[in-house]
């Protein structure tokens, strides 16, 4: 049977966490970090709730993605499984939180002390899975942020229509069918986020612990990505 490559799985996680995060915790993107400077301006000036979340969103991201930093360049010196721990990992992160939102959810009131827990779970997650994408996956799209790859999108079709693009067609063509497949799993990652959150607003944070788990059986999904993969020698490739 088929299995879904792994960026395709990871683009899908992106859309479908920081889905979550912004419905189920007052506006809070989990992955998107960048984007809580606009929510939380909009929090102070209409008075909306979570802007402890928001405000902390970023130094927590980014500590995280310092210390994986570091823990990789660590387990390379001792040459053991850089992906597999990073996933396991960032798996212990989501199981974590979809226990805490059985025990503690809905996550009603944006200023509480179990919204803004669960929510700093979900972004130090979300920054092992970027971190994660830029050390063992760069030359494949990014699975948390589309503004780039749909620019670069448009910018291959226009070369393509216009009969700009090199002579060669064919990394175009590929990388233009990597990038679009990397979107319409964001994209459908946000839809089923959608889904989950109003048929259970509790149960729909366990959806992550299946993705992450998919992972470790998923395919890296092109030679590029598995030359760049393949030091950490822990997550199949075909």
């Amino acid at each position: 049977m088929a299995r879904l490559p792994l960026p395709i799985l990871l683009s899908f996680n992106g859309g479908y966490v920081d889905t979550v995060g912004f419905v189920a915790l007052a506006g809070l993107f989990t992955a998107h970090v960048t984007g809580n400077f606009v929510t939380l301006g909009a929090s102070i000036a209409l008075g909306t709730g979570g802007a402890l979340s928001k405000l902390l969103a970023l130094p927590v991201f980014c500590i995280v993605i310092l210390l994986v930093r570091l823990l990789s360049q660590r387990l390379e010196r001792s040459r053991k499984p850089v992906m597999t721990v990073l996933l396991w990992l960032k798996l212990i992160h989501f199981i974590i939180a979809a226990t805490f939102a059985q025990i503690h959810g809905p996550f009603d009131d944006g200023n509480s002390l179990a919204a803004f827990a669960i929510g700093m779970v979900l972004v130090s997650a979300m920054a092992i899975q970027n971190a994660f994408h830029r050390v063992h996956l760069s030359k494949m799209p990014p699975t948390t942020l589309m503004t780039g790859t749909t620019t670069q999108i448009m910018l291959d079709l226009a070369d393509l229509i216009g009969g700009t693009a090199p002579g060669d067609l064919k990394p175009v063509k590929e990388r233009l069918k990597r990038m679009s497949a990397s979107v319409v799993a964001f994209a459908l990652g946000c839809a089923a986020a959608a889904v989950a959150f109003l048929l259970s607003r509790t149960w729909c944070f366990a959806v992550p612990v299946v993705l992450v788990a998919l992972s470790f059986f998923a395919p890296v999904g092109s030679p590029e990505a598995a030359s760049t993969a393949a030091p950490a020698n822990a997550v199949h490739t075909e």
